[in-house]
């Protein structure tokens, strides 16, 4: 089985490492899902960011933690954003710079 490579983009990862044991077991395992060509275990289309980009979304006890990704562009999975969600509503920051990062990684894989 050949896996899809994973790359982090801006401090992702390091937001990532900064989640609970828990919660970064249960991202490192959905995104191994990724990889394999399954679909995580609970997610949603973020239309609004981009065509084809989802968010991974991780409930725990301490808090509810998202990750944002495109899978497929450029043949990787792309992490835009990792973020703990501290209200109902996402934050309009966590979703621009989500649309940021995938507005450059579009432009990078033109070149």
């Amino acid at each position: 089985m050949v896996l899809k490579p994973t790359t982090f983009h801006g401090d992702s990862l390091e937001r990532i490492r900064d989640f609970p044991d828990d919660a970064r077991r249960q991202v490192g395992h959905e995104l191994y899902q990724l990889q394999k060509g399954m679909d995580p275990s609970d997610w949603k289309p973020l239309p609004t960011i981009g065509a084809g980009v989802r968010e991974i979304r991780i409930r725990e006890a301490f808090g509810a933690y998202r990750v944002v990704y495109i899978a497929g562009l450029g043949g990787a999975i792309h992490v835009l954003h990792a973020f703990e969600k501290k209200s109902q509503k996402t934050a309009r920051r966590d979703l621009d710079l989500a649309s940021t990062r995938f507005r450059h990684l579009r432009e990078e894989l033109k070149k």
